[in-house]
């Protein structure tokens, strides 16, 4: 939208190649050439901000091999659903540092399989540490791109995210506009809060179907599906700088899995002034629109180069990607 080439973001850090939501992961991708590196943040029991994908934890940790914490497995409803596990609200970050990070999907990145056991769950600020270190030592800006998961769910248990996230960037120096920093979430009530208290930029993001947590709790008819509308992308931009589609919204596909003609979307959302970061790229045949799949084999990767550049030529202004080397070999081709 502002003429500058698409920004790499480092999905999870590269997800693609160690454990997601470690400091190893994030140094990887910022060392692969991504503008920004994306924690999603959950709070401890302590109101500490740690990177985890979801606060439900046996994925992505070995809590499940720690007998100390085992009473401490049970069940909650979050946005209306119930999960078993373990949550990070239940530990405090003393305890959660006794734990270390696992390859969420081993079946699809056995080679991550390697890394389980290595690094620990990073905090925001430990991120944000690195992220300033790594500027230095790359001589170039290293931007941070968080986003606030569940946020209603984490308010009504006492544990609100947004305003231990405005005092982390206050403390670093990043509440500022020229700030290389985007806030995301798939809620709206958090974002249209965080626009009264931040002057960095804020992204909407945008699911494949369904609606946010936070309407659909409050009766609120607004889906996903009336949000990339026109209208609703003009309403999405008196809080927001962008929108974080999932992918299929720009460039379905058909029920062979091969890629539909483009949508107006990105279009649309320039027309109301608002950037456009699609999510997520993937190299995996699996993740891959079917006319670019190298063979039957769901974990090979596949021709993820034309994947990127059509997304490139329609315009995007950035991609999340688990495999920024990919992305960016794909944005510096012709």
């Amino acid at each position: 939208m502002n003429g500058h080439a698409a920004v790499v973001i480092g999905h999870r850090g590269a997800a693609g190649y160690r454990p997601e939501h470690t400091l190893a992961s994030y140094e990887l991708a910022a060392r692969l050439g991504a503008e920004f590196i994306e924690p999603d943040l959950v709070p401890t029991k302590d109101g500490v901000l740690v990177a985890r994908h979801e606060p439900e934890i046996s994925e992505t940790t070995d809590v499940a091999q720690h007998g100390e914490f085992a009473d401490r497995k049970t069940t909650k409803m979050i946005d209306g659903r119930p999960v078993t596990g373990w949550f990070t609200e239940d530990f405090t970050l003393a305890e959660l540092t006794t734990l270390r990070a696992i390859e969420r999907i081993p079946a699809v990145r056995q080679h991550n399989t390697l890394y389980n056991g290595r690094y620990p769950i990073p905090t925001f600020d430990e991120i944000l540490d690195l992220r300033q270190r790594l500027s230095r030592q790359f001589n170039r800006e290293i931007g941070v791109y968080p986003e606030t998961k569940h946020p209603s769910y984490f308010r009504a248990i006492g544990l609100a995210l947004e305003p231990k996230l405005v005092d982390t960037l206050e403390r670093a120096g990043l509440n500022r506009r020229e700030a290389p920093v985007f806030v995301q979430s798939f809620e709206v009530g958090n974002l249209q809060w965080l626009r009264r208290e931040l002057r960095v930029r804020l992204i909407q993001l945008i699911d494949s179907v369904g609606a946010p947590a936070d309407s659909a709790a409050a009766a609120d008819l607004r889906s996903y599906d009336d949000l990339v509308t026109p209208a609703g992308l003009r309403w999405i931009a008196r809080y927001a700088d962008g929108i974080g589609p999932a992918k299929d919204r720009i460039v379905p596909r058909d029920a062979t899995g091969v890629s539909a003609p483009p949508t107006s979307l990105v279009r649309d959302a320039h027309s109301a002034e608002l950037l456009v970061h699609p999510f997520t790229f993937r190299n995996e045949n699996q993740f891959l629109p079917a006319e670019h799949r190298s063979s039957t084999d769901v974990n090979a990767y596949g021709d993820a180069f034309a994947e990127y550049q059509q997304f490139y030529r329609l315009g995007v202004d950035g991609v999340f990607s688990d495999m920024p080397d990919t992305a960016i070999a794909a944005r510096s081709e012709p």
